[in-house]
């Protein structure tokens, strides 16, 4: 298991830093960039669909078609947690290496967006925002909070199709 777990982990981890290196550029470099949280949760996921992979690869390969639904949600949960970390360890050297005034950007984004009548209530949250932003414990605990709760779900998923506890049901496909 450990095997499955790290490789589909790490891959899923490239994939999702790829993902987002290339969405902070978009954001960073273009002053016309319209965010869509719908697309950017629906592409993380497509990326977190092999947990998915992950676990049916090593139910049919390991574990001769049997797994129950324990075991695959802790396999889900634990690439998804390799490939979150992955994405945290990765924010934290763009961000701030690369990318240190992000945030300045990242926020007149947001206020751009954001109607007039919730402008004063937007910014005064994006002050906020920004001050707790300083503080590297935060910005682990919101990058990783970003990613992982999509994994979870995702896991759960996974792991309530694919579970199977006894040999009729695998016979029976």
């Amino acid at each position: 298991m450990k095997r499955n777990v790290v490789i589909f982990g790490l891959v899923m981890g490239s994939v999702l830093c790829i993902n987002m290196v290339y969405m902070v550029h978009l954001c960073y470099t273009n002053p016309d960039f319209k965010s869509n949280d719908l697309v950017g949760y629906a592409g993380m996921v497509v990326i977190f669909s092999l947990i998915f992979f992950g676990v049916k690869n090593y139910r049919d390969k390991q574990l001769e078609g049997l797994i129950s639904f324990g075991q695959a949600f802790k396999m889900g949960i634990l690439i998804a947690t390799i490939a979150s970390i992955m994405y945290v360890v990765v924010w934290l050297f763009y961000y701030y290496l690369f990318v240190p005034d992000y945030l300045e950007k990242y926020i007149l984004l947001v206020l751009k967006e954001t109607p007039t009548a919730d402008l004063p209530a937007k910014t005064k949250e994006m002050e906020n925002f920004k001050e707790m932003y300083k503080n590297p414990f935060f910005v682990v605990l919101i990058t990783f909070s970003e990613v992982f709760p999509v994994g979870l779900v995702v896991s759960l998923i996974s792991a309530f199709f694919l579970k199977r506890n006894n040999k009729t049901a695998v016979s029976q496909e």
